[in-house]
């Protein structure tokens, strides 16, 4: 698989979205189709990247605001801009549980520091399956003194 082709612009790995793989898979876009109340056989994407930015199965009658910026910029991720991370990527709390947006600059730092292929075969489904499944980790240092594991703080 390419990655390249298959994450958007923005970091998000559009060969793991169910619009993507819809394609293929008939029953998840009688599904889709349901949820957004759209056609089933609009109920799917190509990918970011393959649609030039459009997402008309969402209504879109043009490409993207993240796409057009990074087009127009001749950059291939955000990340490689100088305005990262900029307002473009701002999370969408309303509807974090349904959409995996809130990962977008999650998802770019690694792929800087990892490069495209590694960080798609390695890392991106994890992200996602993470963002919607895990389980929110807060005091890990606290978590990690209880089972007896020393942290920074009181290793003197």
């Amino acid at each position: 698989m390419d990655y390249r082709q298959m994450t958007s612009p923005c970091g998000l790995d559009c060969c793991h979205c169910p619009m993507y793989r819809a394609n293929e898979d008939t029953k998840l876009r009688a599904e889709i189709s349901e949820r957004l109340n759209v056609p089933v056989q609009a109920a799917t994407c190509k990918g970011c990247r393959n649609a030039r930015g459009t997402i008309s199965c969402l209504g879109d009658s043009g490409p993207f605001d993240i796409f057009r910026c990074t087009s127009e910029k001749g950059i291939a991720y955000c990340y490689e801009c100088a305005d990262f991370p900029c307002d473009h990527l701002h999370p969408y709390a309303d509807q974090a549980s349904v959409r995996p947006h809130n990962t977008k600059v999650f998802n770019l730092c690694p792929i800087k520091k990892m490069g495209i292929d590694p960080w798609a075969a390695v890392k991106a489904l994890k992200v996602r399956e993470t963002h919607f499944n895990g389980k929110l980790q807060v005091h890990t240092a606290d978590k990690k003194r209880q089972q007896g594991v020393s942290s920074p703080q009181n290793t003197s």
